[in-house]
């Protein structure tokens, strides 16, 4: 296995912000998406490649003090503008109280005076990012979703397999470190999770029952790939809360790109919340670290390991339903069960997945499509798509066929 520096790799979200950068001055551009997928190392690739003066500034830095903090540094870009413009990146910019108010009446100062200052924010809680845009800079910004790493990512820049992807995920950081599984499980536990729930869900947003929040993202790593009602959540959870309190954390872990709930799929263009959702890690690793087996303890284990590839193919629909460009569900009736439902635009494709060899009978794919007639049924392992041509396609690749 090569252990490349991920800062080495360009991904292919590169080119995307690199043609917005190079554009007339137009909006400002915000990156978000979770923890260590590399946003930073985003930018600063792209940066390196722009004929223009660039200032790098965090709001992690302790010497923050406020909003006067995002004004400091905007003075400072503004004074190493060069004569093609310069540009601006203020990284996990939510940790600054009312940041949009502040970087709205600057972007609309430079407006007014013809400053050629272009402005990226990237922030690691997108639940607070994205109401900062909405409530201050309606009509002023972009945003470009950076997900979590995809099997060719993790393939191209650390040589991973299928096997490695599978279990290990998709995050660069822990890459080098997957050849001692318990280090690799320490610190996706200490640095990655404990990390993302403290400092992004806990500090950032009202929690009532953080101990019931933790045990939730760890309830859903166990249960990942599987249907389970509010009700039987309460009771593996123990706690005396409600199902509104539940839905609401879940969106939560959701919005800072851990674990999320899908929705049943009813055929209708409009459906309420559903009672028992899907619970979904969105990046393996998640699933992988909480559960303390090693790759070889998982692979023996055949209903564990089946649940892995599951949620791998899940995650991966998961994570380009979280960019927009997909809706993921789930059906189920009775005894009848289909994995995913995939909308894009106007298609709807039903995808099952098996890990094993066998195809064995597919009754609950053959009930959904006589009841609802999808443009395409997929079968993901088996004898159908195998499951490393199926994550080496983006998601929406299946709905042009």
């Amino acid at each position: 296995m090569a252990t490349n520096p991920s800062h080495t790799y360009e991904r292919p979200l590169a080119s995307a912000l690199a043609s917005r950068l190079t554009e007339p001055r137009r909006f400002i551009q915000a990156l978000t998406g979770p923890r260590q997928v590399g946003k930073t190392t985003l930018v600063q690739q792209v940066a390196d490649r722009l004929a223009i003066p660039v200032r790098f500034a965090s709001a992690d830095e302790p010497t923050l003090q406020g909003p006067a903090w995002i004004s400091q540094q905007w003075e400072a870009a503004r004074g190493g503008i060069g004569p093609d413009g310069g540009l601006l990146v203020l990284d996990e910019v939510q940790k600054v109280p009312h940041w949009s108010d502040s970087v709205k009446r600057l972007w609309d100062e430079d407006t007014r005076t013809g400053t050629p200052l272009k402005v990226v924010i990237l922030g690691s809680a997108p639940l607070l990012i994205a109401r900062g845009l909405t409530e201050s800079l309606a009509g002023r910004f972009e945003v470009l979703h950076v997900p979590h790493w995809s099997y060719p990512e993790m393939r191209d820049a650390f040589a991973f397999t299928l096997r490695d992807f599978i279990h290990f995920g998709g995050y660069p950081g822990a890459a080098p470190l997957i050849t001692d599984p318990e280090r690799w499980r320490r610190y996706i536990l200490d640095s990655l999770i404990e990390t993302t729930i403290s400092r992004d869900v806990l500090l950032l947003t009202r929690v009532d029952k953080p101990a019931l929040l933790r045990r939730l993202f760890e309830l859903a790593c166990d249960y990942s790939g599987q249907i389970l009602s509010y009700t039987k959540m309460l009771g593996q959870l123990q706690d005396a809360g409600n199902s509104t309190t539940l839905a609401h954390y879940l969106d939560l872990l959701s919005q800072a790109g851990m674990v999320t709930g899908l929705q049943k799929y009813s055929g209708s263009a409009v459906r309420k919340r559903g009672s028992s959702p899907k619970l979904q890690v969105l990046n393996t690793a998640l699933m992988s670290a909480t559960s303390g087996l090693t790759p070889a303890d998982a692979r023996a284990d055949s209903t564990y390991y089946g649940r892995l590839v599951e949620s791998a193919v899940g995650a991966h629909l998961a994570n380009a339903a979280a960019a927009g460009e997909c809706e993921l569900l789930y059906w189920r009736e009775g005894n009848y069960e289909v994995d995913f439902v995939v909308r894009i635009g106007r298609k709807t494709i039903a995808i099952e997945v098996k890990s094993g060899s066998r195809r064995d009978g597919l009754p609950g794919m053959d009930k959904f499509m006589t009841e609802y007639r999808p443009d395409a049924a997929l079968l993901v392992g088996a004898d159908g798509i195998s499951v490393e041509d199926f994550l080496s396609a983006p998601a929406t690749a299946w709905g042009s066929r």
